[in-house]
């Protein structure tokens, strides 16, 4: 009989879940303390700076590194757990506009931020220069930061905390608390900032819960970055990394301007994330809905 000679094919069987995430940040480490020697090596032998005062290109090499780690430990991971590369979500394809909500989200959240915080005399613009060249060397710095950043937050860790029997919330919740935890010795780190930073954790990847796909969190997260810093003269993070476009005065350091930390540090920040990201809830609550009530072919 024919159908005896039919061998049934058993799927390979793949690393669990639970295993993937540590040994994921396990070979990431590996991978980026070899690119980092390398970076440091081609700074101070082939551009003569040294690293703890690098300047923008070297930061932009530093954080190369640093993506090509994740990229490198992703790529090995996913080879061992016989998964796509897609299953990092990076396809633009059928997600093009989630590039253009999440510009048009980061616009909308300094439009009120910044504005209120104007109105409100939190903050005053007390000078302007503008510089093409740190400008684009700041679109380049920040667009690897948010490369690396959501490939290593949303694409791997939540993504794989997603096939976990875990509520989608609570993982939700757990990657945020882990790209907190990432800048927990960045400068002027408070109990407020850190609470942000959970939030901005969640902004980013309430979306990828419903769609699988780094376009919206990529595109938010870069233009947030770019604007707060470059453009509107806040710390990012508690960082100054370059010359900004506006110079900010604050006639008094506190919580409703962020002080030292920047916009993220402060409350108005605090509200818009949870109004944002519930609002990106609702609409992929919304979805999945319409979705299950269309019809279904025969």
């Amino acid at each position: 009989m024919a159908a005896d000679n039919i061998v049934e094919k058993k799927e390979p069987e793949r690393l669990p879940v639970w295993a993937c995430i540590p040994l994921f940040i396990v070979v990431f480490f590996v991978c980026m303390g070899l690119y980092g020697i390398l970076a440091q090596g081609f700074l101070s032998l082939v551009l003569g700076v040294e690293a703890r005062h690098p300047g923008m290109v070297g930061y932009i090499l530093l954080e190369g590194g640093m993506l090509l780690a994740v990229l490198t430990a992703a790529v090995i991971m996913l080879r061992l757990e016989r998964r796509p590369f897609s299953d990092l979500g990076l396809s633009v394809k059928g997600h093009a506009k989630g590039l253009w909500y999440g510009f048009l989200m980061a616009v909308l959240l300094y439009l009120v931020g910044f504005g209120l915080s104007l109105v409100m005399g939190e903050v005053e613009v007390s000078g302007f220069q503008f510089r093409p060249l740190d400008l684009l060397g700041a679109l380049l710095f920040f667009g690897l930061v948010a490369l690396f950043e959501e490939i290593l937050m949303r694409g791997y860790i939540l993504g794989h905390l997603l096939h976990t029997r875990l509520n989608k919330f609570l993982s939700l919740f757990i990657s945020a608390a882990v790209f907190a935890f990432l800048h927990i010795f960045n400068p002027e780190i408070a109990f407020l900032p850190m609470i942000n930073l959970v939030l901005a954790g969640m902004l980013l990847g309430a979306s990828y819960l419903y769609t699988r796909n780094l376009c919206f969190p990529l595109s938010l997260h870069f233009f947030w970055n770019w604007i707060q810093g470059p453009i509107l003269g806040y710390q990012v993070s508690g960082n100054n990394f370059m010359s900004t476009m506006l110079k900010l005065h604050m006639p008094e350091e506190n919580v409703l301007n962020g002080g030292a930390f920047g916009f993220e540090g402060s409350l108005i920040c605090t509200v818009l994330m949870i109004v944002c990201t519930i609002l990106i809830v609702w609409w992929g609550e919304k979805r999945k809905a319409i979705s299950l009530e269309a019809p279904q072919s025969c």
